[in-house]
């Protein structure tokens, strides 16, 4: 099963999507991490991606769709893909499906964590005074939440459209959203 999860910073997405992971054996695909991953391991893309990067600039979907097949190909991971952060935009989407088809695979369902710009930066307060994390402060925040709800609408109307949208309430505490993901994944496995 391929699993796509969206929601704002703040949400909780990374920490369902370990859940998911564990609980399903799954493998969870970042682009953040496969970028990371190439320039780490000095890779003609990877110096390519470092530069880029450094720059400002950020990385082509030309180039993360490169690494997303890369990833999506190995049979190792056949049927078995949380994507977190991914797709971003429409194209990234239909792109998606059209390298899932090429593999024999597809998306079977979409989660979307809904949480309020309160929750999120209450979330962040609490994550911050934990984690000290550079980008978690409350401008900073506002402007992240204000940006993935503007910019995800597209992608999460494109899935609705497809009937592949699950929203999940994710005000609740960890183990209901685990528990609520867990029935949707469960019913769809049947």
């Amino acid at each position: 099963m391929n699993i796509v999860i969206f929601g704002p910073p703040g949400a909780g997405k990374g920490t369902q999507s370990k859940f998911i992971v564990q609980k399903y054996n799954l493998h969870q695909l970042s682009t953040g991490d496969l970028l990371r991953n190439e320039i780490k391991n000095k890779t003609a893309l990877g110096n390519e991606i470092s530069s880029i990067m450094n720059s400002g600039e950020l990385v082509s979907d030309k180039i993360v769709g490169k690494l997303i097949e890369q990833f999506i190909s190995n049979d190792i991971f056949k049927n078995k893909i949380i994507f977190d952060g991914y797709p971003r935009t429409i194209l990234q989407a239909k792109n998606l499906d059209n390298v899932l088809e090429k593999y024999n695979q597809k998306i079977d369902i979409v989660l979307k964590l809904s949480v309020s710009l309160e929750t999120v930066k209450k979330r962040i307060f609490e994550r911050q005074s934990q984690e000290n994390r550079a980008d978690d402060n409350e401008k900073i925040a506002i402007k992240r939440y204000q940006t993935y709800e503007k910019s995800s609408k597209p992608v999460i109307d494109y899935y609705q459209k497809s009937k592949l949208l699950r929203v999940i309430n994710g005000e609740v505490s960890i183990s209901e959203i685990n528990t609520e993901i867990s029935g949707i994944i469960e019913g769809i496995k049947g």
